[in-house]
């Protein structure tokens, strides 16, 4: 089978970028073709098919390039489809897997691949469909005034980047393609990793029936000796939607270690807030990767993801379980769609010091070797294999239809 690949940053960025970047990997290792269609980025790894990227623009780099391209590519990419249609041409793929397209390349590019009778396949990796922000976060707390179709709301409130002028571009990018039925007309079936997800785009208006729901995966399911630390672990983006300070006084309180590993732009005032707090339980890591971080996983007594925004379904809740580590995760998202409470791990009251407290207490209370073992166990259905045998039947379904 020949499939292409679409996404805005073609290295690992974000979990968008892992999951391709996972996935094509095994395409390839399982005997398909695989073509990538992406933007030009200094950090991008090589590809045979970078000639076919379209040129790079930054939104959090200034640039005159960036400031005067910036509107229309938001909106609709001319020079995109252009480039998509030449590899389309040249690549003639089976079938076209979308992930993130939003701004830097636009849904310009789906059009294209609907005259050429290609089926296109979109992952749902946020909200961006049905929100102007991708994450439904806004000024610290849930954003859901968008929903209903109102963008405008998103305007008066600043939710990009607290800015009215990103903010507008991003509402008009939003409005032209509603009007367009860009995606709604081209698409042909989305995937969303989450129950959450596709609920919650449903009831802003989606069509139900074009959208399945496949988990994303974990890419090994440890097999070392389930052991039981003294540290809880929280690692991921410091950022303000992931809820770390609520975790941070919720360990102090508890009195358990805490390991926080990651980077991001809330470090600083987290790292206030522990020393404010003159509490010498609380470590910070940096950013950990590979046999390192691994180990730091399999050493701890449980993963806790405080996030007070709905985070989809992350990998960092897959790779805790896959490594047989129970987890504690606000009730937000699809965070607790894996979760049994008890049994491989606990759901708290997002934002919710007290609460945490309790469930924190409660994981230092029972056999942890054994929520470990159903930790992993119960991920056993969502290994990278068997993923990729659901990706292909999807593959070979919207073919044949």
């Amino acid at each position: 089978m020949r499939i292409l690949q679409v996404n805005k940053y073609n290295y690992l960025r974000g979990g968008a970028e892992r999951y391709m970047l996972s996935v094509t990997k095994k395409l390839e290792e399982a005997g398909h073709e695989v073509a990538i269609f992406s933007m030009q980025h200094p950090k991008n790894l090589p590809s045979p098919w970078s000639k076919y990227f379209v040129s790079r623009i930054s939104f959090n780099e200034f640039s005159l390039h960036s400031y005067f391209l910036a509107p229309f590519r938001i909106i609709y990419s001319f020079e995109a489809k252009r480039k998509f249609k030449k590899l389309l041409e040249d690549f003639q793929p089976d079938v076209i897997h979308v992930h993130n397209i939003y701004n830097q390349i636009s849904p310009s590019i789906l059009p294209v691949a609907k005259k050429k009778g290609i089926p296109v396949i979109m992952h749902l990796h946020d909200y961006s469909l049905v929100s102007p922000d991708h994450q439904m976060f806004c000024h610290g707390k849930i954003y859901t005034r968008c929903l209903a179709g109102g963008y405008y709301h998103c305007v008066i409130d600043r939710c990009h980047k607290n800015s009215y002028l990103k903010s507008l571009l991003v509402v008009i990018a939003m409005y032209v393609h509603r009007f367009l039925k860009i995606y709604e007309r081209n698409v042909d079936l989305y995937i969303a990793p989450s129950n959450f997800m596709k609920e919650t785009c449903v009831k802003a208006g989606m069509n139900k029936d074009k959208i399945k729901v496949i988990y994303n995966f974990a890419d090994t399911i440890s097999t070392e000796p389930i052991t039981s630390g003294d540290y809880l672990l929280f690692l991921g983006r410091l950022s303000e939607e992931k809820g770390v300070a609520t975790l941070i006084k919720a360990a102090v309180l508890a009195n358990k270690p805490l390991k926080i590993v990651g980077t991001g732009s809330e470090e600083e005032r987290l790292k206030n807030l522990a020393k404010k707090l003159n509490n010498q339980l609380i470590k910070f890591t940096g950013f950990q990767s590979g046999k390192n971080l691994e180990n730091i996983i399999l050493d701890c007594r449980g993963v806790v993801i405080p996030s007070i925004s709905h985070d989809n379904m992350p990998f960092v809740l897959l790779e805790a379980l896959a490594l047989g580590k129970p987890v504690i995760v606000s009730n937000l998202g699809g965070l607790g769609e894996l979760v049994k409470t008890g049994e491989n791990g606990f759901i708290f009251k997002a934002g919710s010091v007290e609460n945490l407290v309790e469930k924190i207490t409660e994981l230092y209370q029972v056999d942890s070797i054994k929520m470990g073992l159903a930790a992993r166990n119960s991920i056993l259905d969502l290994t990278i294999d068997k993923h990729i045998k659901r990706i292909v039947n999807i593959y070979e379904e919207v073919i044949h239809n």
